[in-house]
């Protein structure tokens, strides 16, 4: 038994088979819905030339029609089937991992999809309502374009910032590779490094929105890992096999008495 108890101490613990690991395809699928609508669908009302030209770039109510309502409304729709996405993965994730272990960084990482999808829910609404009032949208004259640039401020980051809940949870999975031995250490490392480089970004650019670029596709990238990987997401509980390993020679010295 002591002999047992170790290996698993050092992160031999089984994890479940691929074929019960499908429930990850919706951190797949979260991450990639959510880089989607952030990313490919951030619609700006600036012009390649305009890119070209350089220097800050500022709107002005004067750009609101220069805004595509096509662009708006696909980050709208595609960002709220991430947040369904990330919900399902929480619960998934409770189900699956938690009930079987006593691990804090567990529930962070659970923790942090909550954060994000709360986040991201008004972010994604604030594209669609632009997309709503906006210019070719149906509901188009309910605001003039001061009131327009309001809700464009909102969209400014309003589907980044949120992502950093998401960040918090590709932490709390290197914590599981390193503290506790659940989780890939190689895939540890590679999220512990992600992380630090947008911390770093924080403090050096005070940019609020980093996490936006890299949330999604971290977040895809580490479930296809633990989906595909060998070892997945390791179950039980390190404290647990240690009481069982302790309670062994307790059972050994009492067998005699019988």
């Amino acid at each position: 038994m002591s002999q047992i108890t170790a290996a698993r101490d050092r992160g031999s613990r089984p994890s479940a088979p691929r074929g019960g690991r499908l429930w990850l395809l919706w951190g797949v699928a979260a991450g990639l819905l959510g880089f989607a609508a952030t990313i490919l669908f951030d619609v700006r009302p600036w012009t390649e030339a305009d890119y070209e030209r350089g220097g800050v770039l500022i709107a002005a109510a004067e750009d609101m029609p220069n805004l595509d309502p096509t662009g708006n409304r696909f980050g709208f729709l595609l960002g709220f089937a991430a947040v369904a996405c990330l919900l399902v993965l929480h619960g998934a994730w409770r189900v699956r991992t938690e009930r079987v272990q006593t691990s804090v960084a567990s529930r962070v990482f659970s923790a942090g999809l909550v954060t994000s999808a709360a986040g991201l829910t008004f972010g994604y609404a604030w594209k669609g309502t632009l997309a709503l009032y906006g210019h070719g949208g149906p509901e188009f004259g309910s605001f003039d374009d001061e009131g327009l640039l309001v809700f464009y401020a909102l969209t400014d980051f309003g589907a980044f910032i949120p992502w950093f809940g998401v960040l918090v949870s590709l932490g709390a999975l290197a914590a599981m590779a390193w503290v506790e031995r659940s989780v890939s250490r190689i895939l540890g490392t590679l999220l512990a490094g992600l992380v630090l480089l947008v911390v770093a970004g924080y403090i050096v650019t005070g940019v609020p929105g980093l996490a936006g670029p890299v949330g999604g596709l971290g977040l895809a990238f580490a479930a296809l890992w633990l989906l595909v990987g060998r070892r997945g997401v390791a179950v039980g509980d390190r404290a647990q096999t240690r009481s069982v390993g302790a309670a062994a020679p307790a059972a050994s010295d009492a067998e005699p008495l019988r």
